[in-house]
């Protein structure tokens, strides 16, 4: 059925749930299970390049650790996760991860946001689902 999963990963309650979610459908179907964590574009505003460079370390440590902490997860289960971070735009960036990789499943979290449709699903869940290449797995 789905030889190569690929979970959107950002830390927040939702990417939580698709990580659980791609866990353990990787476990049971004996797939490979990837990651894909998306470091936007640091501000082009701050008042130092130092500034800049403190941002950026804070940034790359805390995707460090997530990452770290989704590996651990993964393998209390017994599944292996092999984990990326890129920088870009996430819905560019995770739809265009799916294509190159040739993933067969893709998981991702979604989060509600202010607007009526948006509590049913996210822009960025919903520009997703309508551009994903392979079938995806809205987890809730």
């Amino acid at each position: 059925m789905y030889r190569r999963i690929l979970v959107a990963y950002d830390g927040s309650e939702g990417a939580r749930e698709a990580l659980r979610q791609g866990i353990e459908l990787s476990r049971a179907l004996g797939a490979e299970l990837h990651s894909i964590s998306v470091e936007e574009h640091l501000p082009h505003y701050a008042a130092s390049v130092s500034e800049v460079k403190a941002a950026k370390e804070q940034i790359d440590e805390y995707f460090r650790t997530l990452t770290k902490q989704a590996r651990d997860l993964a393998a209390l289960s017994g599944v292996a996760l092999e984990t990326t971070i890129r920088q870009g735009h996430e819905v560019e960036t995770i739809v265009t991860t799916a294509k190159e990789g040739k993933f067969d499943l893709l998981v991702i979290g979604y989060r509600g946001h202010s607007n009526i449709f948006g509590r049913i699903m996210g822009s960025t869940a919903q520009s997703i689902v309508r551009l994903a290449p392979c079938h995806v797995l809205l987890a809730k």
